[in-house]
């Protein structure tokens, strides 16, 4: 009798283990990040930083129509494999040159399907891969973030997944936070010394992810639903009648959207992160040779009105006024000018310009001047006539800008990657305008050279620093952003009158002079009227300086919301740019000038806040200095201030 029970106790024990959870951990390259994934009737995975929790038992699966993957799951075996590699984006937002380094975990499960972990020194980030017959449709991903404590969150909340990623930043907490959602990137402050960034990358022929919070500390996934059916909405785009069931039909065989998360110890890390492109597939366009990154000169903005002596014709949205543009982009060495809504004789006919415009005349004009035309379209007239993109290219265009998507379910981020691949086989660039955040598209297409999706200066009035100032550390962070800075108009919030054709900006000068060097985008506007560029001939002459690329970025000082000072390099010329937000009336920094080359003299030229720009904005002034590596120099900033510099070697 005894030995039957014990036979019976070993028999259970046996059981019991090959019930039990496996576990599985990666650590980054420096050994500070860990994941450990347990599997068993779920998958979950904690982060730590050292001996610090930042997520505990966070879920993940993917469910699909008649199958849930990950709930429950058999490993059948996993590898970790150390990587390094070298990658060099041809529209280089913050270096020239990234070493791309991690560890690897993968996963593969019974069900033909696996799940990749990478740690970085920075970050981690997880996908899907699945080896399916056919196409799928996946009803919904699991993609749960539990707190260990209280947390704040910076979010951008729609009222619907009906969205251009406008609205303004607000901040939660993570135990209370319910119902609403945020588009992506998120911010959250653990309210120690990490901030963690929240976005995706490598997304193609699937939704865009939306965050939510349960009320329970703990953050939740939502999709919008892929689209079956489309009613007539104006214009400029289209109302969906009917949704599918399925967040996505796509392939059985992919590899999913990339889910990351930037750990820093220092909000400086923020800036100058680059796991958008560090996990974005390689290039489609073998020879981009042809993508010319560069500013551009925007006339909506200022309402097309050049006025002065020099201005002998009656301006708006016709030919003398839009060669006037292009005389000034070639001027200073602009490389575009944008022609907004008017230049086609209807938003809906992209074929018959308007015969005041003479579109035809002005890209002959522009190119004897070597400025290039890049013309603005809705999204709905571009899907509408496909073959836009090879009349486009036999007329001399050389980008588009496409606006008012407003929608982030499959279908559209489908539209977004046909319209990179048309444009690209017709060397044309494109910026995407009332659109969804940077995930990836813009490394597999290199020709999308920018996208909205900003609160951004066209809104005016409603463009407030202290709103400016997360976007360095979040919408900025994930990738290439048109924001249309520039202004030569500036105010302070509580004394703002202004409207189209005099628009204005809140926020000093010196502070809409960094933002050229802060802001990233391939295609950097000039929002300004070219009357005014002229009658501030040294701030025009520093900013058409600014590059829109970049060799090398160095945060030199950084808090979320409220300060952002960088250093970039291009070729052997440094730029500062700083930029303060209305939390503090004036902001005393000493900068130290280590990036500098040793044994060198060089001549620095900057722009700061004038005694009065706290209350008059436009104040400002402009000193030249010598500086050598090692040096450190005071900066001041007032509220809603800024600072700009450049740094010449004698």
């Amino acid at each position: 009798m005894k030995q039957a029970s014990l036979i019976v106790s070993i028999l259970i024990a046996f059981i019991m283990t090959a019930r039990a959870d496996e576990k599985l951990s990666l650590k980054s390259p420096d050994g500070a990040i860990q994941v450990s994934i347990n599997i068993g009737e779920f998958i979950t995975y904690s982060v730590s930083y050292h001996n610090d929790l930042l997520f505990s038992n966070n879920k993940l699966a993917l469910n699909l129509k008649n199958e849930n993957l990950g709930s429950p799951a058999k490993l059948l075996n996993s590898k970790i494999t150390a990587v390094s590699h070298t990658i060099k984006p041809h529209v280089p937002l913050k270096y020239s040159t990234v070493v791309s380094s991690f560890n690897k975990l993968l996963m593969s499960f019974k069900g033909n399907y696996a799940i990749e972990f990478r740690a970085f020194n920075d970050g981690i980030a997880y996908r899907f891969i699945t080896n399916k017959k056919g196409e799928v449709e996946v009803l919904n991903e699991q993609v749960d973030l539990n707190f260990p404590s209280s947390y704040d969150i910076h979010v951008q909340q729609p009222a619907s997944f009906k969205t251009a990623y406008e609205e303004t930043y607000s901040t939660v907490n993570s135990a209370n936070w319910n119902a609403k959602m945020s588009t992506l990137p998120v911010l959250i402050d653990t309210k120690k010394q990490y901030k963690i960034l929240v976005s995706e990358s490598d997304l193609s022929d699937y939704p865009c992810l939306f965050l939510k919070g349960n009320g329970n500390n703990k953050i939740e996934a939502t999709f919008p639903k892929s689209p079956l059916r489309f009613a007539p909405d104006g214009d400029r785009s289209l109302k969906i009648t009917e949704e599918a069931a399925y967040i996505a039909k796509t392939a059985g065989k992919r590899s999913f959207p990339w889910r990351y998360f930037v750990i820093s110890t220092a909000d400086k890390q923020l800036l100058e992160n680059t796991m958008t492109l560090q996990l974005a597939p390689e290039s489609k366009i073998k020879d981009p040779s042809w993508i010319k990154p560069g500013q551009a000169s925007w006339e909506w903005w200022n309402d097309a009105s050049p006025y002065g002596p020099d201005v002998n014709f009656e301006s708006g949205y016709n030919l003398e006024t839009y060669k006037y543009y292009i005389d000034f982009a070639a001027k200073f060495g602009i490389k575009y000018i944008i022609m907004d809504e008017g230049w086609a004789n209807s938003t809906t006919d992209p074929y018959t310009p308007n015969p005041k415009v003479d579109v035809h005349e002005l890209i002959r004009y522009g190119k004897e001047k070597n400025v290039g035309v890049v013309l603005w379209l809705t999204w709905l007239t571009v899907h509408e006539h496909m073959d836009l993109f090879k009349t486009f290219k036999e007329w001399g265009v050389k980008g588009l800008k496409i606006d008012f998507m407003d929608r982030s379910d499959q279908w559209m981020v489908n539209y977004y990657e046909r319209i990179a691949s048309e444009a690209a086989k017709n060397e044309l660039l494109v910026d995407f305008h009332g659109a969804f955040k940077p995930a990836g598209l813009e490394y597999k297409y290199p020709n999308v050279i920018s996208y909205e999706g900003v609160r951004g200066m066209e809104q005016m009035g409603g463009t407030l620093p202290k709103n400016s100032l997360f976007l360095p550390f979040m919408r900025n962070a994930v990738g290439p952003m048109d924001y249309t800075p520039g202004a030569m108009i500036s105010m302070q919030p509580e004394s703002y009158r202004a409207e189209r054709p005099n628009a204005a900006s809140i926020g000093t000068r010196a502070y809409q002079m960094a933002l050229f060097v802060v802001f990233e985008s391939g295609l950097q506007m000039l929002a300004d009227n070219p009357t005014l560029y002229y009658r501030n001939l040294d701030c025009t002459e520093f900013i058409t300086s600014v590059p829109t690329t970049w060799d090398e970025t160095i945060a030199l000082e950084a808090k979320v919301g409220e300060l952002a000072v960088v250093a970039k390099r291009k070729d052997k010329k440094w730029f500062i740019g700083g930029i303060n937000s209305g939390g503090e009336k004036t902001r005393k920094l000493t900068l130290a000038l280590d990036f500098l080359e040793a044994g060198k003299t060089y001549k620095m030229t900057y722009f700061e806040d004038g005694i009065n720009a706290a209350r008059q904005a436009m104040d400002y002034r402009k000193k030249s200095i010598t500086v050598k590596k090692g040096d450190k120099i005071d900066v001041q900033m007032v509220r809603n201030g800024g600072y700009a510099a450049v740094i010449n070697a004698d």
